[in-house]
């Protein structure tokens, strides 16, 4: 039971939330929010692999929560579907324009829906199976030309040379880059299927990994080098990156270095 996908489920009415839960209960966890700003604060405590959202909320509706969660590093990479009565094309332009992954008419199928849900998120473990799937794993361009594999070494070293820099983000970057945000964006987008902020963060990731895996460092400071202020958002995107904590992840790269003498240095 406990490898079900956890999912977050957005809605003001409690009979639609509580429709949603007996419909998808039995294939995944469920946590429900009554709105935008609840939403927020679960995303911020919580490991939500896939997000269901009304569009008409009062305070924030789902166009405004799936742009924050979309332009944010540490949720961006969680599949939205927005769930909505309005059937105009403006509409759909304007929910796939703030970057959701599925745009569902009311009424719809729960089969649909279902099934939307199931390729979203497989197709979300295969991206990251491929590009991140191991923590030691450096980002590479599945399939591109030399000269994207060229330009995604540059974005990596760029990013490697700042990461201490908490505040860097998809401006800095672009302008190190010679880039425009939009040029950047577009271009990340197209050829590694990220934007540049899950890029950055990745990166940061990946290289607190590697210095994990030294065993030279404290985790807490392996957080602070990599551009975490926090320790803890540190261990939640550690582990959500790799599924594993950073201390898991310290004593097993201890025990296939044959150091199982040393006691992993913990914060």
């Amino acid at each position: 039971m406990d490898t079900l996908p956890l999912i977050l489920l957005v809605d003001d009415e409690e009979d639609i939330l509580d429709f949603l839960e007996r419909i998808l209960e039995k294939k995944y966890h469920i946590i429900k929010a009554r709105g935008g700003a609840e939403a927020l604060q679960i995303l911020d405590k919580e490991s939500i692999r896939l997000i269901v959202c009304d569009v008409m909320m009062p305070d924030m509706d789902g166009f405004e929560l799936c742009k924050i969660i979309k332009s944010t590093a540490q949720t961006a990479h969680i599949p939205v579907i927005l769930l909505t009565a309005r059937n105009t094309l403006q509409s759909k332009i304007e929910g796939l324009e703030l970057k959701a992954d599925a745009y569902i008419e009311k009424p719809f199928s729960k089969e649909y829906l279902m099934a939307q849900m199931a390729s979203l998120i497989a197709n979300r473990e295969m991206i990251f199976d491929h590009l991140s799937g191991s923590p030691l794993m450096h980002i590479k361009d599945p399939g591109h030309s030399k000269a994207d594999e060229n330009f995604l070494e540059l974005v990596n070293d760029t990013i490697r040379k700042h990461m201490e820099d908490e505040h860097f983000d998809l401006e800095k970057l672009a302008k190190m880059l010679n880039m425009t945000r939009i040029t950047l964006y577009r271009k990340l987008k197209k050829i590694s299927r990220f934007t540049p902020n899950e890029l950055i963060n990745m990166i940061r990731l990946q290289k607190a990994a590697e210095m994990l895996a030294q065993g030279e460092y404290k985790i807490y400071e392996v957080a602070s080098m990599v551009g975490f202020h926090s320790q803890s958002n540190f261990t939640r995107d550690f582990h959500r990156q790799f599924n594993v904590t950073p201390s898991e992840f310290m004593h097993s790269r201890q025990r296939k270095g044959g150091k199982g003498e040393e006691e992993p240095r913990e914060c």
